[in-house]
């Protein structure tokens, strides 16, 4: 069956069931567990920055986004540790998350790649995007949504 889990994260609340929700299946499958975070990068520059400042809010924005996946990896590790599943976790930065997601779990070997859905509805789609349908585009794998 699934022996390694991809499960992107973001350290909001739904995140936070999908880390619960994973530990608990892939304790029950006997699987690995990969944890993903994909940040944006900075937008463009506006007209309004000089060159040095948009230099420094790239490296800035950059730091604090390796801190937040570090933080938040970091969690997802201990509780994983704790149920005794074996856990590896990586960071990226993307324009694309969902292409980022489905990346990952192709380069990391996984065969199942379980997230959550905000369940927002056709018009919230459209209005927001849906990175979970998205990754079902862009990847082959199996993949299990959480609501």
């Amino acid at each position: 069956m699934f022996k390694h889990l991809l499960v992107p994260v973001d350290g909001s609340a739904l995140s936070e069931r999908a880390m619960q929700a994973s530990i608990d299946f892939a304790r029950q499958l006997g699987a690995s567990i990969t944890a993903f975070i994909a940040e944006p990068p900075t937008p463009p520059a506006g007209s309004t920055h000089s060159a040095a400042r948009y230099l420094r809010d790239l490296e800035t924005h950059a730091q604090v986004a390796a801190e937040h996946a570090r933080g938040v990896l970091s969690a997802f590790e201990r509780r994983a540790s704790d149920a005794g599943i074996p856990f590896d976790g990586c960071f990226a930065q993307a324009h694309e998350i969902d292409a980022a997601i489905a990346d990952a779990a192709r380069q990391r070997g996984c065969d199942l790649i379980v997230m959550v859905t905000h369940g927002r509805g056709l018009f919230g789609e459209w209005l927001f995007g849906s990175q979970t349908r998205g990754v079902m585009v862009r990847s082959k794998l199996p993949l299990l949504m959480l609501h």
